[in-house]
């Protein structure tokens, strides 16, 4: 059984300062450089070894899918000291330790602070409504529970209402995860113990947002709807499905998500990755979101990605 990622504990906590950021930019800059001077042949040798070797390894090397999914990312994202079987071998433990996992923590922890803290504004402001996340892409929906998880610890009596968490994945592996992790944070002791959260999964492509406008249609009037979409619809997502999305979204509280950056580093590194992540930048996103009537109002950067929060315009 994996272990549930809790960014609040410091078994999973990570620097997340500018200069920790800065710091990581670099070593994964000397690792990508170090990776470009190997010839091809030896690097096709290493990780088709590993790949024998390693679940995880396999998942980033031969995908089956030019997303990666969403229970690998969870792995990746619990980090070398908190591995379990059969994700704990040697090679496993090397890549969590890499500079790129270490971003991928550093962006869920940042996602959900930033969650947490927009909630915390919007729930105090209707103190008896319902809260429904609707997270895109989730996988299992940890950028969900640990906003969740974060708000309890400093705003409890805010967690005092029904939350629904829906999340909207092409995938039932992860939401299935994710659904068994919610179950584990409400037990007595747990991180959410005595809260009324249920998720809930629905297929979902985002390429068609009709799904998702019809889901928020559905919902009562005067609920508090927020979204989130973390390592998914913003970084691989085509440009119409960004912004028929955030249309779908504008009855939303607000939307938070990550951005691919579209620095040299960056996009060193997606040209030789066998996923198909879009190198926007803040800079080529903002447009998106201004079209479905979106701003960006907070904005933190990890070494491959930006965490933005977007509000109505």
């Amino acid at each position: 059984m994996l272990p549930v990622i809790d960014v609040s504990h410091p078994a999973f906590t990570v620097p997340d300062g500018p200069e920790a950021v800065e710091a990581l930019r670099h070593a994964h800059d000397r690792e990508e450089r170090r990776r470009a001077r190997m010839p091809r042949f030896v690097l096709r040798l290493l990780f088709g070894h590993a790949a024998r070797r390693s679940r995880l390894v396999q998942a980033l090397v031969n995908p089956q899918s030019p997303v990666l999914g969403g229970l690998p990312t969870y792995v990746m994202k619990l980090g070398e000291a908190n591995l379990v079987p059969p994700f704990d071998r040697p090679i496993d433990r090397r890549l969590a330790a890499a500079p790129l996992v270490a971003s991928i923590r550093i962006r869920l922890q940042q996602l959900a602070g930033m969650m947490a803290g927009a909630l915390a504004r919007d729930l105090a402001a209707a103190p008896d409504a319902p809260l429904h996340l609707v997270d895109i892409g989730g996988g299992p929906a940890i950028d969900s529970l640990d906003a969740l998880i974060l708000l309890r610890r400093d705003h409890p009596g805010l967690m005092s209402r029904p939350v629904t968490i829906h999340v909207l994945d092409a995938d039932s592996a992860g939401p299935h995860f994710g659904a068994n992790a919610l179950a584990a944070l409400q037990r007595p002791g747990g991180a959410l113990a005595g809260t009324a959260v249920s998720l809930r999964h629905q297929p979902y492509d985002w390429t068609d947002a009709r799904p998702l406008a019809r889901l928020l249609a559905e919902i009562a009037p005067g609920a508090v709807v927020a979204s989130s979409s973390e390592g998914a619809l913003f970084e691989y997502g085509d440009d119409a499905s960004i912004v028929a999305n955030l249309e779908a979204l504008r009855g939303a509280a607000f939307v938070a998500g990550t951005v691919t950056r579209a620095d040299d580093l960056t996009r060193r590194m997606v040209a030789g990755s066998r996923f198909r992540l879009v190198p926007r930048g803040l800079e080529g996103f903002a447009p998106l979101a201004a079209r479905a009537g979106f701003a960006i109002v907070e904005a933190r950067s990890a070494v491959l990605s930006d965490q933005v929060l977007l509000r109505l315009a």
